[in-house]
């Protein structure tokens, strides 16, 4: 699944790159309200972007930071709430929401309950949950198999882990652990990694990992390490990988 993220300020943004997006073969939209305007943060903003889907899944993140700074973890709660109530498909749960970790996979108990509590509403309200680790360095298998674990136990419907590659030999150890996953873990998972992996994020989804994210075109709020549509569609079709 080709999952085309959008960081935008304003609607307009948003619903002009999923018109281009549709176009150009899109399978689903990643939604990071965190990016939006906070006048742009309610439900009406969220239906008028969900509809130019045309019928496309959305995963949804309502991260800290960018226009969500200041925000307790229990407002962004509050806020996947109001995404799925209002037609989200796939809500992000931050590993360590309710007590900051530094792997972003809390293990504090009273934090752990309140996040199963939150993933039993979204599932309530006919949303699904992912839930997100961004390590943000190297990490060995052993490591990523227990975060993934972890998070299924929580109650998570897709995994995510985000790690990091410095060279060569952990770029391809990334790929290994990406097979790890898909032999042992039992649920849909996206594992990605930034530094010097690129090749990780284009082959991943050859390895098992559920969906690419994406980007339609490269602006100053995108993540620069996602690759264009263009390109994933291209290395999806090919017959020669």
């Amino acid at each position: 699944m080709l999952t085309v993220i959008l960081q935008c300020e304003t609607p307009e943004t948003a619903i002009g790159r999923i018109r281009n997006a549709n176009h150009l073969g899109a399978d689903a939209y990643g939604l990071q309200v965190e990016s939006l305007k906070p006048e742009y943060q309610n439900p009406t903003t969220y239906k008028k972007i969900f509809s130019e889907g045309n019928g496309r899944p959305f995963y949804v993140t309502y991260y800290r930071g960018k226009h969500n700074s200041g925000k307790t973890d229990d407002q962004l709660a509050e806020g996947l709430v109001t995404l799925a109530e209002s037609g989200a498909t796939l809500c992000d749960v931050m590993g360590d929401m309710f007590c900051r970790h530094p792997e972003e996979l809390t293990d504090n108990e009273d934090a752990i309950q309140k996040q199963m509590e939150l993933i039993e509403k979204l599932h309530g309200l006919g949303a699904q949950v992912l839930m997100s680790s961004h390590v943000h360095k190297y990490t060995p298998a052993e490591r990523v198999l227990e975060i993934a674990l972890e998070q299924k136990r929580r109650g998570a419907d897709v995994i995510k882990i985000v790690t990091s590659a410095g060279n060569m030999e952990q770029q391809i150890e990334n790929l290994r652990i990406t097979n790890l996953l898909k032999e042992q873990l039992g649920a849909p998972f996206l594992f990605l990694s930034g530094g010097k992996c690129s090749l990780h994020r284009k082959l991943g989804t050859k390895l098992g990992c559920c969906m690419a994210l994406c980007v339609y075109e490269h602006d100053a709020l995108s993540t620069g390490s996602q690759p264009l549509l263009s390109t994933m569609k291209s290395i999806r079709d090919s017959s020669l990988l």
